[in-house]
């Protein structure tokens, strides 16, 4: 039988105009390679499933072709994406297994995005940032508990993110930094934890490593510690390089990534129907009631993806057409944020297995229920268009008691 191709890849169309057809990539790194399957071969990946052998793929490749020699077109398919780590085979699970125990063997979490999502260049970031933040005004006297700020890029984030860390007076310097981050390539239902202290081009973070201790040891089978996806994961790391910029590289963090939450996703289900969901929810608002205003909450989150590069049929275009409709959803499900209402948000959420996309419904709805006292103000919307057919939603948020 033919290997079965991943199921974690990320797929979308070419963004190459010569090279038209489906763009493959391992977001997990487990590969570097990036591959694009022209058109006419794109439905011969379905055969790829681990229950179709390669005569069944020769056969359809002959009525594709209309020649009867496609053994080698075979060959160099099935060859390219072993080759990649695309398929589950012994090439993809000894990269999965070295790519993993290098992780676990690092003595810090390296800067992976530091060149792509922002500058590697320390001078040059913090450069970047002050501009980025520049015209940024308090959000207020009342002293903060949590932040909402985007996990997108953030030069295409940047009035979010402003909006978001202008809340924060150098005071908070003192304090420990809770990161929840939205959990991109977790297991369901599931939270990981790591005690690696996280590296940018600012220098090196210190973790507190009694409170992530804490997390783990009440959180039971909950949450992963060391788990893999913090070396790839962007919604901490883009968190962590603001907050060296404002309070320098040693702030005190504790990293924690929200896998997505398939149980609550069920009629009239919540997320702590499962019970590793509610032991960490637990833990954390235990944690949250003893250390009161010593820690500062972030949450890292993007909110609706829409358009033809998630799947829509439709080309989405920032504020306008179908994302106009999509404002006024967002917006309603973020004046339930706001009024620290987490059955409400999540029972939008659940609407049509929330067919918005929401990209950080997990780590609000953690926060909501760990601090069910705060309520929230918005302080900035915005709509972004990620490509010409794509667009991202995300918000600036500031939490008080």
């Amino acid at each position: 039988m033919l290997a079965r191709l991943r199921s974690t890849l990320d797929f979308m169309p070419s963004p190459v105009p010569d090279k038209p057809g489906l763009l493959i990539r391992d977001p997990f790194q487990f590969s570097d390679a990036t591959l694009i399957i022209p058109p006419a071969l794109v439905e011969s990946l379905s055969f790829f499933d681990g229950a179709h052998s390669s005569l069944d793929l020769r056969e359809y490749l002959v009525r594709l072709t209309g020649e009867l020699d496609v053994g080698g077109l075979v060959q160099h398919l099935t060859d390219t994406l072993s080759g990649a780590g695309f398929l589950e085979d012994e090439n993809f699970f000894r990269r999965k297994a070295e790519a993993e125990r290098a992780f676990a063997n690092a003595s810090v979490r390296a800067p992976v995005h530091a060149g792509t999502g922002y500058p590697d260049d320390p001078l040059e970031l913090a450069s970047t940032l002050r501009e980025y933040l520049n015209g940024a005004v308090a959000a207020g006297s009342e002293k903060t508990r949590a932040i909402a700020a985007p996990h997108v890029s953030p030069f295409g984030g940047v009035e979010a993110y402003r909006a978001a860390y202008a809340s924060l007076v150098p005071d908070d310097a003192e304090r420990t930094f809770v990161i929840l981050g939205t959990s991109h390539y977790g297991e369901p239902d599931r939270f990981g934890l790591t005690r690696k202290a996280f590296v940018t081009p600012f220098g090196e973070t210190g973790t507190d490593l009694a409170l992530v201790d804490a997390i783990a040891r009440l959180a039971g089978t909950g949450a992963v510690l060391e788990d893999y996806c913090h070396a790839v994961e962007h919604s901490i790391e883009f968190q962590v390089v603001f907050l060296q910029h404002l309070f320098g590289p040693r702030v005190r963090v504790v990293p924690i990534l929200c896998g997505p939450f398939s149980r609550g996703m069920e009629s009239g289900a919540q997320p702590e129907d499962d019970d590793a969901v509610r032991r960490t929810l637990g833990a954390l608002g235990e944690i949250a009631a003893r250390q009161g205003d010593r820690l500062l909450w972030v949450l890292g989150v993007d909110m609706a993806h829409m358009g033809r590069r998630y799947g829509d049929s439709f080309h989405a275009t920032a504020g306008r057409n179908e994302m106009e409709g999509v404002a006024l959803r967002d917006r309603a499900r973020i004046r339930s944020i706001e009024q620290g209402d987490a059955p409400g948000f999540w029972a939008q959420v659940r609407e049509n297995r929330d067919d918005l996309k929401w990209c950080g419904a997990s780590p609000i709805y953690t926060f909501l229920r760990a601090l069910p006292e705060v309520r929230g103000t918005l302080l900035h919307y915005q709509q972004w268009n990620i490509d010409p057919e794509s667009v991202v939603s995300f918000a600036g948020l500031h939490f008080r008691n």
